[in-house]
């Protein structure tokens, strides 16, 4: 049975993604009422067929028609802008991973823990039923949960795209340069994203995967793996 859930985002992981979709809410009731509110007026002007020959010149429906578009754009540019601060928040973070783009694959470094270094190619063919078809891969990125994590995307030959949906996280992975971005796992889960910038043939098949576990389990993961 299909679900509201197949025609919305994806679950949210993240606070910010949960903020992205009450914005997403907000100004969708929002053109909502609008445009119930003009095919009303519409609908009643088709079935009206009576004129009234002081409406071109009435100050006071000009000002009506003026001061309700501001007013519409006021209510979507608030959240916005609380949005745009909250996404470019700079809070101090516990972890910093930093992720290098390559044609076609992500190799990733956790600077903070001796070098721990990894390449993570997608997997051709699912190894069990656990697996998912064009999206696992061999090295998932391990990350704990309830901990602020930094982010640094570069590329080693051209654009691509780190994006986690259920994160609300999208930075671009620029050849030379440091891009960064912060976010915040709230529940243990898998979390899957590709590559959104056309980089090759090949664009479509370097996906990326995250495992959130509890801070204990992660820490047993990297001792394990230094």
């Amino acid at each position: 049975m299909a679900t509201w859930n197949n025609m919305s985002f994806q679950d949210s992981m993240s606070p910010l993604m949960e903020q992205l979709t009450f914005f997403h809410d907000h100004t969708m009731s929002v053109i909502t009422l609008i445009t119930l509110m003009v095919s009303y007026m519409m609908t009643q002007m088709v079935k009206n067929r009576k004129s009234f020959r002081y409406l071109m010149s009435e100050h006071l429906i000009e000002t009506i028609w003026t001061m309700m578009p501001a007013v519409v754009l006021i209510f979507i540019a608030l959240p916005s802008l609380h949005l745009l601060y909250m996404i470019d928040d700079n809070e101090e973070t516990s972890i910093t991973i930093k992720t290098i783009g390559r044609q076609w694959y992500w190799s990733y470094e956790y600077s903070d823990f001796q070098k721990i270094e990894f390449d993570s190619f997608m997997i051709t063919e699912p190894m069990n039923k656990n697996s998912f078809r064009l999206l696992d891969v061999d090295n998932r990125t391990i990350l704990p949960i309830n901990t602020s994590i930094r982010i640094l995307t570069s590329a080693s030959d051209v654009l691509h795209s780190w994006t986690i949906p259920n994160l609300g996280i999208k930075i671009d992975a620029t050849p030379g340069r440091l891009n960064q971005g912060e976010f915040m796992i709230k529940r243990p889960g898998l979390m899957f994203g590709q590559c959104s910038e056309i980089c090759g043939i090949n664009h479509s098949f370097m996906p990326i995967t995250i495992e959130a576990i509890n801070i204990q389990s992660f820490i047993k993961w990297i001792k394990n793996t230094i």
